[in-house]
């Protein structure tokens, strides 16, 4: 009964907020500005992930112990949401916005979050540090780059949440899950705001790296099994679409020489993404934002199933979902080369 009181506490105050966030937004003229490189025709406010911050906020005032589980996590995702509420009203250098988010991710292995899944300390201590600083970063940024459609991000962080929670309550693990189920309330209740064709708000990069940073933190934090690779299958599994979307972007920039150092990926900017692609093949912008919730849901069930089973299973079905992203990709590739023909 906590849990979903609190749920809907964060829900309810970030459906709330969002009208009072969306009125500011267009009277200081913070709004997405469309050009050539952006889907919509008109500008659209921003401020989104304020609402989801807020409504989070509230209801852990009133059930603090799932704070107290992420305070340090929270803490600085509370800076990566002020650094884009900044950027998206002056604009930050792509330098600066990543060496922020790594010193965030050093303060978070600082207060103890960090990957301890490799066997036998493979790595050691350093190795460890680095692998969590660039999985922090990666799915960080990885996420940011998801909101691209109308309530894609947010639905997909929503579903996100809602497997971790799954999972850790099944685990018994319920201060971190009822942390999570606040996380997802407040999701859930802007998602109406980012979906309607008339009055919508968006995320914002405050709102993206926010729910990019606190999903990549919390799928370190979670105690999701007891063998080290099938604790390292579950987060893969969950968040598969970002991470695919970011490597899948990745490797087509490169091939087209269209970056050539991480500044200028992080800098870059275009329709060349997962969803965007999805769209090119004939899927209109609800049509793609469903069939990316359908691959998030699959994959979470997949994540369910094997937090039960043993390194081999776990191994095998990371490997089933890269193969089937991989088809995925080479079907992206081949209908881009078909719309070129044409």
């Amino acid at each position: 009964m906590k849990t979903f009181t609190a749920f809907f506490t964060a829900f309810l105050f970030a459906f709330i907020s969002a009208f009072l966030f969306r009125k500011m937004a267009l009277r200081l003229k913070i709004v997405d500005v469309p050009n050539h490189k952006k889907i919509h025709k008109n500008p659209i406010p921003l401020l989104g992930g304020l609402s989801i911050y807020l409504g989070a906020i509230v209801a852990f005032y009133f059930y603090p112990v799932g704070f107290k589980t992420i305070m340090p996590v929270f803490a600085s995702a509370t800076i990566i949401l002020y650094m884009g509420v900044y950027d998206d009203i002056k604009g930050i250098s792509a330098g600066l916005r990543l060496f922020i988010q790594i010193i965030l991710a050093i303060f978070v292995i600082y207060s103890g979050v960090r990957v301890s899944f490799l066997p036998n300390n493979m790595l050691g201590d350093i190795g460890e540090y680095i692998v969590t600083i660039i999985w922090i970063v990666g799915v960080t940024n990885a996420f940011n780059y998801l909101d691209g459609l109308d309530g894609l991000a947010t639905g997909s962080a929503a579903l996100n949440f809602f497997c971790f929670f799954v999972i850790l309550y099944n685990m018994g693990q319920f201060p971190l899950g009822l942390a999570i189920a606040i996380l997802m309330g407040a999701c859930l209740g802007f998602l109406p705001h980012n979906f309607l064709n008339h009055k919508r708000m968006f995320l914002g990069d405050a709102g993206s790296t926010f729910l990019g940073f606190m999903l990549a933190c919390i799928a370190v934090q979670g105690d999701w099994a007891s063998d080290g690779i099938v604790k390292l299958a579950i987060p893969l599994l969950i968040l598969g679409v970002p991470i695919f979307d970011m490597i899948f972007t990745t490797i087509m920039r490169i091939k087209e020489e269209k970056v050539k150092n991480i500044i200028e990926w992080l800098k870059y900017g275009g329709k060349d993404h997962f969803h965007h692609y999805l769209v090119d093949l004939g899927l209109n912008q609800r049509g793609a934002v469903l069939f990316i919730y359908y691959i998030t849901f699959s994959l979470g069930l997949s994540a369910f199933m094997v937090s039960n089973d043993t390194a081999v299973e776990g191994l095998l079905t990371v490997i089933q979902s890269s193969i089937i992203f991989g088809v995925i990709g080479v079907l992206i590739v081949l209908g881009k080369k078909y719309h070129k023909k044409t």
